[in-house]
């Protein structure tokens, strides 16, 4: 819409008479920045900065862009863009940027240019960086050559004001100016003659300066290459080139090389290299390469008829300049005959026992060259255990000269050279290959010093447990190996039959079962002698090693199973848990893992109540004794191995678990009572039952007897007399029935079948005499007595009383 309104408001001042005043002029420096101002519209106009707001005073170009910009606040024009006087105007010497001042309420108009100055912001540019020229050698000084010049888009002043060379140099100047047509130009001006020879190039620098305020610069290289004219002749390095050349050179070989050189270059350098002047056989044997200079062999030369050729060269440039040079080719005689060498006599194969000295080959040597090339020397590559040793004139032996050993060295490959003393020197080689025949100089060397074996006790018979092993460094017949057993000393007996050995491949047999608890191990001496004359042998220890089997059982020591009656283990109901009862020992003929033991309890009346160690075989109480446990109590203890497979044996154990013991005997246990443990244990629970009510009777006895005594003390009586004390022992001697009040003691005697439990006689302190009840038992008291109490037994005028202080304060025998 801005554009069309533009549009329209130039047409309308198209349409208008133009005021006939003159346009208000500027000037402005280009690349000003934008808002920098240019003047005051308003003043020059006449009108104030209220009117131009008030008429919409605005700017109108031709070309519609808007390069200024009025400040209708103010009045004033200012740059709205960067200007750029090359880009708006080129090479123009003036440029002008017209426009119009539009005015509303009336309509009214005023014609503005605006002159842009330049400024210099612009250096000097040559079209190239580097300029390269060509020229003669032979120009003449004064001579020109064009340059294109630099271009500076600034005009005036600013524009390129001279040219200048850096460095400054001898040959060259340089030529600044206009022609008629206001064209400049830009020339080299050669100020010296040029020599190519001397310098082939020169390079320096033009440098444009323009006339701004600072000044500036463009540079551009100049080089400027010296052409060649032929000036020069071509030089030899040398007048006279001397070569050596073998007689037996093939052909093709070059003799030598001759080098000339021209100063000049290109077409003028060029050289080329011919013959000239040769005649006879040279001219024919020689041949000369036309660019390099390379004088070859065209065949082979003979010292014998020619011993030198003399030759001439000429050398010529590209121009038709030339130079000759002297050529002189010497014929070297060579050594081309080799010597021979012609054996006349050999002997292999030698024995190994041969003596230092023993001729092996006699040859002879010559050679048909004469004079040094036909004197002629032998040597002996290998000066060990051969030599070489002159014979007549010509003659060689070849001799030992040490012992020799098969076994070291089976062949030796003898090489004779023979040389002459050409140079360079011929020679001739031949070979002698010497085998060497053995003789039985070396014993069987077993592969180990002693070798051991193992074998399983209760083997099979002629089992094979290794096998031994001897090798001797003779061959055939002497180094066959035979093997067989032999005694350790020369008038010993043979080792035991229990062995063999195989003579031809060395295994051991064992020919019989072995018994590891018997035989640990056995020492045999094996010889191994060879089938030489006489015959060589040798000995190594062989050890065989009987390894241990599981065919033994365990042996238990203790709790000894052969004693009669068998012991008991005793252990008082006070016990707690951990409480040691016994150790189970047993022991096992065989060894290591065979021979280690583990304890298992297995077979028990309560196995709850005990535990058995499985490394110490030690029994132990698991839990504290209760009332309720079996008196007697039986354990089948089963002792095993740690053999593959394992073997065990069992024993059997008894104990007794009783309240309190101090010396009191049981009886031994025999076969029958030992089958009847459950009939055994029910009795002793009934004892044990019956000892406590026995207890309790006598502490009620006791109390009432002590009532009672109280009472006869009161009333005066005499409770008992010396008759009725007396008539009770009798009494009581006479009963059948078990003492109110018993002491017992248990004696336990570890290991032993000793330990028993037996009742003592009845209990007679001095007490007072009084009627007892009590009467005695069986045969010394070895049996548990079971009678019934009566009623008559618990009165109180018949009881003997003990209170259990003194129950436990007495002894007895």
């Amino acid at each position: 819409m801005a554009i069309v309104r533009q549009v329209l408001y130039l047409s309308a001042f198209l349409s208008l008479p133009h005021a006939g005043c003159e346009p208000i002029r500027y000037s402005v420096a280009e690349e000003g920045e934008s808002g920098s101002v240019v003047g005051n519209v308003a003043e020059d106009v006449g009108l104030a900065p209220a009117q131009l707001a008030a008429r919409r005073a605005r700017l109108a170009s031709e070309d519609g862009r808007q390069h200024f910009r009025l400040d209708r606040d103010t009045g004033r024009l200012v740059v709205a863009e960067r200007l750029d006087r090359e880009q708006l105007c080129g090479q123009s010497a003036t440029c002008t940027l017209p426009f119009e001042l539009l005015l509303a309420n009336p309509l009214q108009f005023f014609r503005v240019e605006v002159a842009v100055e330049d400024i210099n912001d612009h250096s000097p540019v040559f079209p190239e960086e580097q300029f390269t020229f060509e020229i003669l050698e032979m120009s003449e000084v004064g001579s020109r050559f064009p340059l294109e010049g630099a271009q500076d888009l600034d005009i005036g002043s600013n524009g390129i004001q001279a040219y200048s060379i850096s460095p400054e140099n001898e040959y060259f100047s340089v030529s600044f100016g206009s022609h008629s047509g206001r064209k400049k130009y830009v020339e080299l001006v050669l100020e010296k003659p040029l020599d190519r020879e001397e310098q082939s190039e020169l390079g320096f620098s033009l440098i444009a300066v323009d006339g701004g305020s600072p000044p500036r610069s463009g540079t551009t290289q100049i080089c400027v290459v010296v052409l060649d004219v032929n000036d020069n002749y071509p030089v030899f390095t040398q007048e006279l080139y001397i070569g050596h050349v073998l007689e037996n050179a093939p052909e093709g070989s070059v003799v030598l090389s001759v080098v000339a050189t021209d100063r000049d270059v290109g077409v003028n350098g060029d050289i080329t290299y011919q013959f000239s002047q040769v005649v006879g056989q040279s001219k024919s044997a020689f041949v000369i390469d036309p660019k390099s200079g390379e004088i070859k062999l065209t065949k082979p030369l003979d010292f014998e008829v020619v011993d030198h050729h003399e030759l001439s060269v000429r050398a010529r440039d590209g121009g038709g300049l030339s130079a000759i040079c002297r050529v002189l080719v010497e014929v070297v005689d060579v050594n081309d005959n080799a010597p021979e060498l012609v054996v006349s006599s050999f002997s292999s194969p030698l024995p190994e026992d041969a003596l230092p000295g023993t001729v092996v080959a006699l040859f002879t040597v010559r050679d048909r060259d004469a004079g040094a090339n036909g004197k002629v020397s032998c040597a002996l590559e290998d000066q060990l255990s051969f030599s070489l040793r002159p014979a007549y004139k010509n003659y060689y032996e070849l001799v030992t000269v040490s012992t020799l050993d098969r076994e070291e060295a089976a062949r030796y490959i003898l090489t004779v050279t023979a040389a002459d003393a050409g140079s360079p020197p011929l020679t001739t080689t031949q070979t002698f290959t010497v085998e060497i025949s053995d003789v039985n100089d070396n014993v069987p060397v077993f592969n180990q010093t002693s070798y051991t074996m193992y074998v399983h006790e209760n083997n099979v018979p002629t089992v094979l447990v290794g096998a031994v092993s001897a090798a001797d460094a003779d061959v055939g017949p002497n180094a066959k190996v035979t093997y067989s057993l032999a005694p350790a000393h020369p008038r010993e007996r043979l080792p035991c039959s229990c062995l063999s050995v195989n003579s031809e491949n060395g295994h051991v047999f064992v020919l019989r079962p072995l018994d590891y608890e018997q035989v640990r191990q056995i020492e045999v001496l094996v010889r191994a002698s060879d089938a030489g004359s006489p015959s060589l042998s040798a000995n190594v220890t062989v050890i065989v090693v009987v390894v241990d089997e599981n065919d033994n059982a365990p042996q238990v020591l203790y709790p000894s199973q052969d004693s009669s009656p068998q012991s008991s283990e005793l252990v008082p109901m006070l016990a707690e848990a951990g409480y040691l009862v016994t150790k189970v020992v047993a022991v096992d003929a065989d060894s290591g893992q065979n021979s280690w033991l583990s304890y298992h309890l297995l077979k028990a009346t309560d196995p709850g109540l005990f535990a058995v160690g499985s490394q110490s075989g030690e029994v132990r109480l698991r839990r504290p004794v209760t009332e309720r446990d079996a008196v007697r109590q039986k354990l089948v203890i089963l002792v095993r191995d740690n053999g593959r497979p394992p073997m065990s044996a069992t024993t059997a154990l008894n104990t007794l678990l009783l309240n309190d013991f101090s010396d009191v005997r049981l009886p031994h246990s025999s076969p029958s009572v030992e089958d009847e443990d459950g009939s055994l244990t029910i009795y002793l629970i009934i004892s044990l039952v019956f000892v406590s009510l026995l207890f309790f009777m006598s502490t009620a006895a006791f109390i009432s007897c002590k009532v009672c005594k109280r009472k006869d003390l009161k009333s005066g009586h005499m409770l008992y007399d010396a008759s009725n004390f007396q008539s009770s022992v009798a009494d009581t001697a006479n009963a059948g029935t078990l003492p109110h009040a018993c002491c017992y003691e248990i004696s336990l005697t570890t290991g032993s079948g000793n330990s028993e439990f037996k009742f003592l006689k009845p209990i007679l302190p001095s007490l007072p005499p009084q009627h007892s009840a009590m009467s005695g038992g069986a045969d010394n008291g070895q049996y548990f007595p079971r009678g019934p109490l009566t009623a008559e037994d618990m009165a109180p005028d018949n009881s003997v009383v003990v209170s259990a202080e003194q129950f436990n304060s007495l002894s007895f025998n």
